[in-house]
């Protein structure tokens, strides 16, 4: 993939379906009774890998133009599936599947594609265990594959050491079939889509600051969902509308869940020029239309509460900052090495490719900005974020930059090269 400086963006961009709503819409929606309606559904590869698990196991599902049709058979409804579940690049689908397979009467095993076999599981693992769960990792590595033999799990009281919406989520989706209320703890809030849509389908779920709590055995019941534009996709339209000289993008239906929206504080922060317009909410989802400026930004301090808010859009931002004025230091973002790729690594490299002065850090990176940056040839290392990260720097860059492997981002967003093309013509 090669592109090259633009000097100007102007126009509108409708982003894909959110990848963490849709996952979990398809997942509830399979252990509901009854139909669960998903509009503006996300036809990644990620997500589709979820659909598939499902279908394996039993679950009727309908797909057609972005809406997605489950036929859910309830919270025990699921069946043995007659082969290894196909995870492929998608930590979401392993992590949260793993909670609702530890309660099955039947034994599974999930294997993904070189990344996720790289990627760390026993964050789930040793809570499941702590619940009665029979879950091993087959090279005893802590990663998948994994076989999960189901059994009666037992509720528990978990302190998690990251905060992680992920591990969260993996333990509540374990807890609907456990002896009495399990509760999780964080030591920051993460994003809550799994509380807030579990909750509309019929979970009884307690949240006190950064602890959750869930009761078993409820009766979940099929929803009609519109799922919400994906801030995580919407991250790069921000970025390339603030870099780019004399733009403004009109950037539609993005979600401003606040457990999410971490990058438009940063952005303002920095001096962007953002304005949210049409504030309104969709299935229970925050939802605004985002008016997009060029801005002269500088350097900031990215640390604390706010990183779990927007740790998938750092390489954004570090695109974003390599470009201000000033330094911009990111710490407490250790959870960025075990990504699709470690991106700590992967920034720094890419962007000290591109001319930036840049230092990896044990959990962030100090950014020097302010430095015009020139195109390179940029190793996606098969990373969906890293790509669109790079292809935003290399419309704010001198020359042609080429990506290698940019065909990744079909994991998230199959068209973002078409989007982002439209808008630089």
């Amino acid at each position: 993939m090669k592109i090259s400086n633009a000097k100007r963006l102007s126009g509108t961009v409708a982003i894909p379906g959110d990848k963490s709503i849709s996952h979990r819409a398809v997942m509830f929606g399979a252990i509901s009774k009854g139909t669960t309606e998903i509009t503006n559904f996300l036809e990644g590869a990620d997500c589709l890998s979820t659909i598939s698990c499902f279908e394996k196991m039993g679950i009727e599902i309908k797909r057609r133009a972005g809406r997605v049709t489950v036929f859910g058979k309830g919270l025990h409804g699921l069946r043995a599936p007659l082969d290894t579940l196909d995870v492929g690049n998608s930590g979401t689908t392993t992590r949260l599947i793993c909670g609702i397979l530890s309660g099955q009467k039947f034994t599974t095993r999930l294997n993904g594609d070189e990344s996720i076999q790289k990627r760390p599981m026993k964050r789930i693992i040793t809570p499941l265990q702590m619940m009665n769960a029979d879950i091993r990792s087959d090279r005893g590595n802590g990663c998948a594959p994994l076989t999960i033999h189901g059994t009666a799990l037992k509720s528990i009281r978990y302190q998690s050491p990251v905060a992680s919406a992920q591990v969260k989520s993996c333990i509540l989706l374990a807890g609907l079939y456990a002896d009495g209320i399990t509760s999780v703890s964080e030591p920051a809030v993460s994003r809550n889509h799994t509380e807030l849509m579990l909750s509309a389908f019929g979970a009884n779920i307690q949240t006190t600051n950064a602890t959750v709590s869930i009761e078993p055995n409820p009766v979940l019941s099929g929803q009609k969902l519109a799922v919400p534009g994906d801030i995580s996709s919407a991250a790069y339209f921000i970025a390339a509308g603030l870099l780019v000289p004399n733009s403004e993008i009109l950037i539609k239906n993005v979600g401003i869940n606040p457990t999410r929206d971490g990058i438009i504080r940063i952005a303002l922060q920095m001096g962007g020029d953002i304005e949210k317009q049409n504030e309104r909410t969709v299935s229970g989802e925050p939802v605004c239309d985002l008016v997009v400026r060029s801005s002269s930004l500088h350097g900031t301090v990215i640390d604390g509460a706010v990183i779990p808010t927007l740790i998938d859009e750092i390489p954004a931002i570090a695109v974003m900052a390599a470009f201000a004025d000033g330094t911009t230091v990111i710490k407490d973002a250790a959870e960025l090495k075990v990504k699709e790729s470690n991106r700590i690594d992967t920034v720094v490299s890419n962007l000290s490719a591109m001319g930036c002065d840049i230092t990896p850090t044990e959990d962030g990176m100090i950014i020097r900005g302010g430095k015009m940056l020139h195109g390179a040839e940029i190793d996606s290392y098969l990373d969906h974020r890293i790509a669109m990260s790079f292809a935003v720097a290399a419309l704010a860059a001198e020359g042609e930059t080429t990506i290698k492997n940019g065909e990744c981002v079909n994991i998230s967003y199959p068209d973002f090269y078409h989007d982002l093309n439209a808008l630089a013509n």
